[in-house]
């Protein structure tokens, strides 16, 4: 029976939970998940569990968050004055803002969760909503392929699709991917 290897289009239904078992994304919401092993487009400790994985097998598996999103990093959270980011209006705990930074000479527009907020300031954090949590999913491969099925092309958001090209795809909040 074939099995995973790299470069394979791979065709998977999942579901990905918090340590506390908490689903935080599901195929059931999002539709099965294709894509193509060592190309990028999902976490490489998931391409990484998949390979050797045959069509109908079901696997259970955790992630790092060394493997994940990487460690919470105190310096990506910051308190600033309300006035500073325009943040006059009612903002809540758990809301996210879209904030402009300055990187490499270039202003870019980057998410950032709010965790905190007084009269006067706002304590915002930048790390990946899933960065230092393990990760764990079950996941059942569904097909494998030496080439993208003809519904939808790289990892299976339909981002390539849509532009026409493979390298559209970029990894959302939820660990899966979203459209650039």
């Amino acid at each position: 029976m074939q099995e995973v290897k790299n470069n394979d289009y791979v065709t998977v239904v999942y579901d990905g939970f918090l340590s506390n078992d908490e689903v935080f994304e599901s195929s059931k919401d999002t539709g099965p998940l294709e894509f193509q092993v060592g190309g990028s487009a999902v976490l490489p400790g998931f391409e990484k569990e998949v390979l050797g994985m045959k069509i109908n097998e079901t696997k259970n598996f955790e992630i790092t968050a060394q493997d994940a999103f990487g460690p919470k990093k105190q310096e990506l959270i910051h308190t600033v004055e309300r006035s500073a980011i325009g943040a006059e209006g009612e903002v809540k705990t758990g809301v996210i803002l879209g904030l402009t930074i300055e990187k490499d000479g270039e202003n870019i527009k980057v998410p950032a969760m709010v965790t905190d907020v007084t009269e006067k300031t706002i304590t915002v954090d930048f790390n990946h909503p899933l960065a230092g949590q393990t990760l764990k999913y079950q996941v059942t491969v569904t097909a494998i392929s030496d080439s993208p099925s003809t519904n939808t092309s790289g990892c299976g958001c339909g981002c390539a699709e849509k532009a026409g090209q493979t390298d559209n795809c970029t990894p959302s909040d939820s660990g899966g991917c979203g459209c650039k």
